[in-house]
């Protein structure tokens, strides 16, 4: 049986070791908060203050925490993790501010998100240097900041990494954190129960507000009314606002026109497309702290040049790699990286470039390639122009201004005016339609 001594002595190991895992930001603000509740008979109880807390801790550390115990004491016969609202208690009245408000209304933070995980490379490092500096200085520089870009290119990870961030160098800055879709479901569930006043009070406290994919909001415009009042709110206190989107303030469709202004006040960032460079860095970042399995640089290599599409899909194919490997004992190779990626490998052999596109139209119509980025308006040049930037938008996921960077540095709207009147034309014109449905099929084939 567990003398009181040797659980507590067995705790405090415990505790040192999830530190040492889990860094001291990850401790401090999650783990360092639990408690040993009881240790009778064997049977471990460890307190946390909240179900939040507990919801958070449970999926993520649980059966870390209990290995640990099970491997420091044969006496161990179970661990449990229970919630215990008195633990509330012991924490600092600032801290505890602080720390409530976030819990109310932050969504949790993934742990391995963090600046020193994000593999900086030409199509992000000006959103990342942006990224840093807004995290470590407690000035209000630029606001609001608006990072945008296509899915899967590090967003998410970026803002994850400005919090913790924050959360590390300032701890009584109080974080909000949420994706827009869950800042919209808050607001309706405070309009059901009457409870508008608090919903106010509760964001516009915060002193850094951080909102995930906004575009969610495109619409919903009781949802903008509100966002737009609580933006104003913050600005006027000298608060900073952080968003993510899809798509730069200006391309955003269904958003109110003040909105837009409003998300175009400070610096808007574009992470781009990655570069091979770039995905040889992230897969290199990855491989590194993989344990019980080699993965060889050509195997690296292999995938950074196939795999272009994102960054999510990428590392998705380094994890499934690497699993096949361990449940199958065979070695990672070329061979198996084609069996077990067959499907990722033909999703990405079939998509198509703006490269391709502009030559393919070019050679379609009998004009220059080279007329593509050229300032001619000639009729003869500025139509299939017209169609290559149309087809650019149908068949890639660029975004408008990526799109009119590629024709010769030209403005999202030239780009937008494109598309529309393409759009028109192929209803009124048998012969453009024809010529658009060919077109595609040779590209996508």
């Amino acid at each position: 049986m567990l003398s009181e001594d040797i659980a507590i002595e067995l705790w405090e190991q415990v505790r040192d070791k999830l530190r040492q895992e889990a860094g001291e930001t990850v401790f401090e603000n999650w783990l360092g908060l639990i408690s040993l509740s009881s240790y009778a008979s064997g049977n471990i109880v460890i307190a946390v203050h909240s179900k939040f807390h507990k919801d958070w801790i449970e999926p993520r550390y649980g059966n870390r925490i209990r290995s640990l115990w099970h491997g420091l004491s044969k006496e161990v016969s179970s661990v449990n993790l229970i919630v215990d609202e008195r633990l509330s208690g012991r924490v600092t009245k600032k801290s505890e501010d602080a720390t409530s408000s976030i819990l109310k209304l932050s969504s949790p933070l993934d742990p391995r998100y963090t600046f020193d995980k994000f593999v900086i490379g030409p199509s992000n490092n000006f959103v990342a240097a942006a990224a840093q500096r807004i995290a470590e200085s407690e000035d209000i520089a630029f606001n609001p900041v608006v990072i945008y870009g296509g899915v899967g290119l590090g967003k998410t990870h970026l803002m994850h990494a400005i919090a913790w961030k924050i959360r590390e160098t300032n701890p009584n800055r109080k974080v909000v954190y949420l994706s827009a879709e869950k800042f919209m479901y808050q607001f309706v569930r405070a309009l059901r129960q009457q409870e508008t006043m608090v919903f106010k009070e509760q964001f516009r406290s915060a002193d850094v507000l951080m909102v995930d994919d906004v575009q969610f909001i495109a619409g919903k415009n009781s949802t903008q009314e509100e966002f737009f009042h609580t933006f104003n709110a913050l600005v006027d206190q000298n608060k900073q606002i952080i968003v993510s989107s899809d798509r730069s303030p200006a391309d955003l469709e269904g958003i109110e026109e003040r909105l837009r202004s409003r998300l175009g006040w400070g610096i808007v960032g574009e992470i781009h497309q990655t570069t091979y460079e770039l995905r040889l860095g992230i897969l290199q970042s990855k491989v590194d702290d993989i344990k019980n399995c080699i993965v060889p640089k050509n195997i690296i290599e292999f995938l950074a040049h196939k795999i272009t599409s994102n960054v999510r899909e990428l590392e998705g194919a380094l994890k499934r790699l690497v699993a096949h490997s361990q449940l199958v004992g065979r070695p990672v190779s070329l061979d198996s990286a084609h069996d077990v990626l067959h499907d990722l490998l033909r999703a990405n052999n079939r998509r198509v470039t703006i490269e391709e596109i502009q030559k393919k139209v070019a050679e379609h119509f009998n004009i220059r390639l080279s007329d593509m980025s050229s300032p001619r308006r000639a009729r003869a040049v500025a139509r299939p122009r017209q169609i290559a930037m149309y087809l650019s938008k149908q068949l890639t996921s660029r975004s408008l201004p990526e799109i009119g960077r590629t024709f010769g540095g030209r403005d999202h709207t030239t780009v937008m005016h494109a598309v529309s009147r393409i759009e028109a034309l192929k209803v009124e014109d048998n012969i453009m339609a024809d010529d658009l449905e060919l077109l595609k099929r040779n590209l996508e084939s």
